[in-house]
């Protein structure tokens, strides 16, 4: 377990990176992830901008949103919003909470975000609404009590996602990978379906599309695929080191070295 454990830190805080890069994060925004022998805790990073998260920044926390350990940096203030949908929720693994300008014109619209093309239906056919003042009043949109948490997670219910009336999203999946490619997917099929509103009336994927084509976008051979991909775009420099040293040719010694072992 602690070698799994170890990668699984390394995976959340490079999806943190990942989401940053691909612009669904920015200064702000999280991604958590449960932990993998404990359903009853989870990983988050302390409070930080996405794309410099790094595996000595990842915080362990009880599903009531408390630090395993006292920490000695800033946490995340809306962190109850990722442990009420771990309680809410026993089969999500990964929660990410963004504002991506993608999605935020319809966030603000209060228009549904449906799936417009064959990956966009990795977010589902349909997307409930959630609006902090019809339970709270007048806030500062933060979700910061348990209440608010909870309410957030009722709103979600069983669905891939639910958009926050003029705040943002927050986004589910049973891996980080599925939760990385979900939330990336469904900001492209945001600005697919926006674009499309100035030529019309855009034409939404069938039924059985979003059923079919959904099912592909969570193949692991696709996941692995995009996951490839976007950490190649969010981390250039480390992939070329990884690339360079693996096609640098073996020295004779070497390979006699090798030979005696």
């Amino acid at each position: 377990m602690p070698n799994k454990l170890n990668d699984l830190i390394a995976e959340l805080a490079l999806a943190n990176r990942i989401l940053g890069h691909e612009g669904v994060l920015d200064a702000f925004g999280h991604v958590s992830v449960r932990h993998p022998g404990d359903p009853g805790r989870y990983f988050l990073p302390r409070s930080r901008s996405p794309a410099l998260i790094e595996p000595a920044d990842i915080l362990e926390f009880t599903l009531d949103s408390e630090p395993i350990k006292p920490p000695k940096v800033h946490m995340y203030a809306e962190r109850v919003i990722h442990g009420c949908i771990y309680q809410a929720r026993p089969d999500v693994v990964a929660v990410c909470h963004h504002h991506a300008p993608a999605i935020m014109p319809f966030a603000i619209a209060g228009k549904p975000i449906v799936p417009v093309f064959h990956l966009g239906a990795a977010g589902g056919e349909d997307m409930p609404f959630w609006d902090q003042h019809d339970e709270f009043g007048d806030t500062n949109l933060l979700v910061v009590k348990p209440e608010e948490g909870r309410s957030l997670a009722r709103a979600l219910s069983q669905y891939s996602a639910v958009l926050m009336n003029r705040h943002g999203a927050t986004v589910v999946g049973s891996t980080i990978k599925e939760l990385v490619s979900r939330s990336i997917f469904m900001c492209q099929n945001a600005e697919y379906q926006l674009r499309a509103l100035m030529l019309g009336t855009p034409q939404q994927l069938h039924h059985g599309e979003v059923e079919l084509a959904g099912a592909i976008s969570r193949m692991p051979n696709v996941v692995t695929r995009t996951w490839e991909y976007w950490s190649a775009r969010a981390e250039p420099a480390s992939v070329s080191r990884r690339s360079a040293k693996s096609a640098r040719p073996v020295s004779r010694a070497a390979r006699k070295r090798k030979k005696r072992r």
